[in-house]
């Protein structure tokens, strides 16, 4: 499998798979993110919307993204913005400050308020059990160091598993970590490959293959990525989305007002899984 990555990257990197970092708003650098002013601990924020109240926490140890969501809360950024993208049994998603002025039917989810915020993925201690509350942001091919939206989130529904099938998502996060710590090194020594290609070193290119293989079977023995048996537990008993964890930042959860998230996610839904009727957020309060 990871032959086959390689190979992959290979090409990448002669014929610049996917889009230029240029135009990446995901690869912003910290000094775009805003301070950390809130002080340490979780924060209640109340949420109203056409569908119903929900309440949720924003975890301590994630202090980025409470902080940020904090500030966006305060300045009023989140007042009027729809749910633009619903999906059962799945999440919902909002955010978006290009969707209070929308037409209907317009597509939506690329707004943002110019910067993205650092990831804060803190599996297993936080994770996509039902009720999560946690950062979009865009696919790793564009944003490897899995930089979240500066104000896109969603709120997790997901569906319950069994033992086998999470064993099965087990064994599938392992390929995906591996891919990603190969793709990491890879473009580390991406210099390297570029001269041995230059110079049809097809040996040369054999050799640092089998090098960066056997760093990676490493790397990922010794931090495994697996499904604690309390994580089990939670998915198999509530449900949740844990085809997620360990690429998204979860930094929060409801505590009040799932019947507001399940309403959600039983809309009618159209284009790109937007409600058909508007469901927005009319306001957001922070509790003192």
């Amino acid at each position: 499998m990871l032959k086959n990555i390689f190979i992959i990257v290979l090409a990448c990197m002669m014929f610049s798979c996917g889009r230029s970092n240029a135009n990446n708003k995901d690869m912003a650098t910290e000094k775009n993110t805003p301070e950390t002013t809130a002080s340490d601990g979780d924060a209640i924020v109340d949420i109203k919307t056409t569908a119903g109240d929900i309440k949720i926490r924003l975890f301590g140890d994630t202090p980025r993204h409470r902080d940020n969501f904090l500030k966006l809360v305060n300045e009023g950024f989140y007042n009027g913005v729809l749910f633009h993208r619903v999906i059962k049994d799945f999440m919902i998603q909002t955010g978006d400050p290009k969707s209070k002025d929308a037409a209907p039917g317009e597509m939506l989810g690329m707004g943002d308020p110019g910067y993205t915020i650092e990831a804060e993925i803190a599996y297993p201690r936080h994770y996509h059990v039902r009720g999560a509350l946690a950062a979009a942001r865009t696919g790793d091919e564009m944003n490897p160091e899995r930089r979240s939206s500066g104000s896109q989130f969603y709120i997790v529904t997901g569906q319950n598993f069994n033992d086998s099938t999470l064993t099965q998502m087990e064994r599938s996060m392992q390929q995906q970590q591996k891919q990603t710590i190969f793709n990491k090194k890879a473009s580390e020594n991406r210099d390297k490959v570029m001269e041995l290609r230059r110079n049809r070193d097809q040996a040369g290119l054999m050799e640092l293959q089998e090098k960066l293989i056997a760093e990676t079977e490493a790397e990922a023995k010794a931090n495994p990525v697996t499904i604690p048996a309390d994580v089990r537990k939670a998915y198999i008993e509530k449900g949740g989305a844990p085809h997620l964890d360990g690429a998204y930042t979860v930094f929060g959860e409801v505590i009040s007002g799932m019947e507001t998230v399940e309403k959600i996610e039983s809309a009618e839904t159209g284009r790109a899984d937007r409600p058909t009727e508007d469901i927005r957020i009319i306001s957001m309060t922070v509790e003192k």
